[in-house]
């Protein structure tokens, strides 16, 4: 199924979502509520997922009142593939179907390489790697399904480029599986008409890394601060959600039709 050439198209139609159904992961607050309501700008029906299902609906109800599409908030744990299941089942009833997959549900629990634990290991990339490809497996087997092909995109960070911080080993490990499972998948799923990309996001302080922070000992989190480690912006601030929310857009529209594979970084130039 190749991916159609859309030269003709308007910039306006390029960046519609409309008439697609997108599932956030991890969408309840932070990079993933930013998402969620950037595809739902842009048109998009939205399901949110999260593991806190009481902020997916909240989530969920915000977005339904700014912008005059459906969306859904729902309980999803990636690291439980009945929930992955359900939640595709979901947007399929109730949303039309599934056009578009963010993966973006994370975890990165701080510990130092002697302190960390098999089940600390295990945890991270259940979350983030195995979580990802659950995600990806259940969005391509709904898009074939359909016929009509569709769009994941995995939400990396610039720890799967290079080392990170102290402490920070899982995490970058899983980060690093991201992308090549990203690579591996556009490999995979370009036959099906299914384009997959990542995005590598900086350090962006949200609700979620500030507690990881604060509980890794940071003391500068309670203050708004974030590591220093985790900051050297060459353009002049840090990262806001929306930042990492508008480069996903992009790979979930028809604007990036002809880019598969790729995990493009959203940095403000840190890995340089």
């Amino acid at each position: 199924m190749p991916i159609p050439d859309v030269s003709g198209r308007s910039l306006g139609e390029l960046i519609s979502l409309a008439g697609r159904t997108a599932v956030v992961t991890g969408g309840g607050r932070g990079l993933g509520k930013a998402i969620a309501l950037r595809l739902a700008e842009a048109g998009a029906n939205v399901l949110i997922g999260d593991v806190d299902e009481a902020l997916a609906v909240a989530a969920a109800k915000d977005l339904g009142a700014r912008h005059p599409v459906q969306a859904l908030g729902t309980f999803m744990d990636v690291t439980d593939t009945a929930t992955v299941t359900a939640a595709a089942g979901l947007a399929a009833e109730s949303l039309g179907g599934v056009d578009v997959w963010v993966n973006n549900a994370g975890i990165f629990p701080a510990a130092p390489l002697l302190e960390v634990t098999d089940e600390l290991w295990d945890r991270v990339l259940a979350v983030n790697a195995r979580g990802a490809l659950a995600g990806s497996r259940e969005a391509a087997r709904r898009m074939t399904d359909a016929g009509h092909g569709g769009v994941i995109v995995n939400v990396a960070s610039t720890a799967g480029f290079r080392a990170s911080g102290p402490g920070l080993a899982a995490y970058v490990a899983s980060k690093h599986a991201v992308r090549g499972l990203t690579r591996q998948l556009a490999l995979e799923l370009a036959p099906r008409g299914i384009r997959v990309l990542g995005v590598a996001p900086t350090y962006v302080p949200t609700e979620g890394n500030r507690l990881a922070a604060a509980a890794a000992g940071d003391t500068t989190a309670e203050a708004g601060d974030t590591m220093p480690v985790m900051t050297n912006s060459r353009i002049g601030r840090m990262g806001v959600p929306d930042d990492i929310a508008r480069v996903v857009l992009f790979c979930a529209s028809d604007l990036s039709a002809f880019m598969t594979g790729s995990t493009l970084l959203a940095d403000a130039g840190e890995t340089l």
